[in-house]
C-alpha cells in the first residue's frame, strides 16, 4: 500500500510530517550533472543502477542528461522503471524463478531488457521464455572479477556461457557484466584502484579469449561511485553503472581520495528529516527516525549541518542523539536532518521523495519500485 505524501507542492519544510525522505534539487542536479559530465569526457556510455533510487523519474533524468538506460536488481524493480517510461534496462542480477523469467521476456516486448547469467542452468530457460512472448532478450555473462558474489569464472567458463546465449534462439549475447562490489568501499585510494585494476585485468582477458574465439564482445560494463574514476579510464569497460553518486550517504562519505581528503566527488543530496521527541539529559536528545527510518547496515546515520552532534543508535521508532561534545541544545519539537548511512536501502524504506528548493517543497516524487521482487 503506498502511503499518503508526507507534504504537499509549495509547502515549507517545517510542514512536512517526520520522518520523511528529503532531496536537495541544487545538489542532486549537480551530482547528475557531474557524473554524466565524467561518463562524456571518459567516452564511455552511462547506466546508472536504479536500485538506488527506486524511482522513474529520477531515471528519466539521468537519461535526460546521456544515460543509456538504466540497471536494476529485479524484475520488479525493471517493472517500474519501464511502466514509468524508461527503454532500455539491464537487470544486473541473475534472475532464475520460472515466474520472473517470464515477466522479464514479457517486459521485453515493451522495452530494451537485458539480463545476467553465470551459469548454463537458465539459459534455455531464458530462450523459451523469450520466444514464448515474441521478444528477444540481451543476456550477459556476469564475470566473477573480485567481489565474491555472483560470477562465472574469468576465461574459458565465461566463453563457454556466452556460446550457449548465443546459440540460443529468442537470445542475444550481449557483453560482459564485470562489477566489483566490494571495491566500493575499500577506503585507501590505493587499494582502491588495486582491486579495481585487477577488475579490469580479468575483464580484459576474458573479452579477449571471447574474440579470439570468433565472438564479438561488444559491452564491458561495471564500475561503481567508489570506483567510477577508474574502469572508463581502462580501454576495457565502455559502460558504467554507478548509482549511489546521485545522493551519496555516509559511508560513501568515509572512503578516500588520492590526497588521503575523504570522498567528496559528489555531494549529500538524500536526507532523512527527524523530529526531536525528547530531551531528558542535557547530554542526550531522541528522535522520531529509528530502524523504521534510516538503514544502519552501513553505520548509523550522521547529523547534517551539526558534526558535534552524533547519532549513536536506533530502536524501531527512536534515535538516540549524544550532545556530550557540543553546546547546542535540541528543543522538544525541532526539525534535523540525517545523512543515511547507506541510500540503497534507505530509500526502500519509504513511498515518496519531497524534493526540496531552498526550503520549499517543489516535487514529491514516487518510489515506485520499493520493495519490488
Amino acid at each position: 500500500m503506498t502511503t499518503r505524501p508526507p507534504a504537499q507542492v509549495g509547502q515549507a519544510i517545517d510542514a512536512i510530517d517526520t520522518p520523511a525522505l528529503l532531496i536537495d534539487l541544487d545538489a542532486f542536479e549537480r551530482n547528475l550533472k557531474r557524473m554524466a559530465d565524467h561518463a562524456a569526457k571518459a567516452g564511455v556510455r552511462l547506466r546508472p543502477h536504479a536500485k538506488t533510487h527506486k524511482c522513474a523519474v529520477i531515471a528519466r533524468r539521468q537519461m535526460a542528461l546521456g544515460a543509456v538506460g538504466v540497471c536494476c536488481q529485479t524484475v520488479g524493480e525493471a517493472e517500474a522503471m519501464v511502466f514509468g517510461g524508461v527503454t532500455d534496462v539491464l537487470v544486473s542480477n541473475e534472475i532464475v524463478e520460472p515466474s520472473k523469467i517470464a515477466r522479464l521476456a514479457g517486459l521485453a516486448r515493451q522495452a530494451d531488457i537485458a539480463t545476467c547469467v553465470d551459469s548454463s542452468a537458465t539459459i534455455e530457460a531464458l530462450g523459451a521464455a523469450a520466444r514464448a512472448a515474441g521478444a528477444q532478450l540481451r543476456v550477459l555473462v556476469e564475470v566473477e572479477v573480485g567481489g565474491n558474489r555472483c560470477g562465472a569464472e574469468p576465461g574459458r567458463p565465461t566463453l563457454e556461457l556466452a556460446r550457449t546465449i548465443a546459440a540460443t534462439p529468442g537470445l542475444v549475447f550481449g557483453g560482459l557484466h564485470a562489477y566489483h562490489g566490494r571495491a566500493q568501499h575499500i577506503r585507501s585510494f590505493a587499494e582502491r584502484k588495486g582491486e579495481a585494476d585487477s577488475a579490469v585485468a580479468k575483464a580484459k582477458a576474458t573479452k579477449e579469449l571471447l574474440e579470439a574465439n570468433g565472438l564479438p564482445c561488444e559491452l564491458v560494463t561495471g564500475a561503481g561511485t567508489g570506483t567510477y574514476r577508474f574502469e572508463p579510464m581502462s580501454g576495457v569497460y565502455n559502460e558504467l553503472q554507478a548509482g549511489s553518486y546521485v545522493f551519496m550517504d555516509a559511508d560513501y562519505g568515509r572512503n578516500l581520495n588520492d590526497d588521503g581528503a575523504l570522498f567528496a566527488d559528489f555531494e549529500n543530496s538524500l536526507f532523512v528529516l527527524a523530529t526531536v521527541i525528547s530531551t531528558p539529559t542535557g547530554d542526550r536528545a531522541v528522535v522520531n527516525a529509528g530502524l523504521k527510518a534510516s538503514s544502519v547496515d552501513s553505520g548509523m546515520p550522521t547529523v547534517a549541518d551539526f558534526s558535534d552532534v552524533t547519532y549513536v543508535g536506533a530502536s524501531d521508532e527512536h534515535g538516540r542523539l549524544d550532545l556530550s561534545k557540543t553546546n547546542r541544545r535540541l528543543r522538544v519539537g525541532e526539525r534535523i536532518k540525517l545523512i543515511p548511512g547507506h541510500c540503497d536501502p534507505t530509500v526502500n524504506l519509504y513511498d515518496w521523495f519531497v524534493c526540496l528548493r531552498g526550503d520549499r517543497i517543489e516535487s514529491l516524487w514516487p518510489i515506485a519500485g520499493r520493495g519490488a521482487i
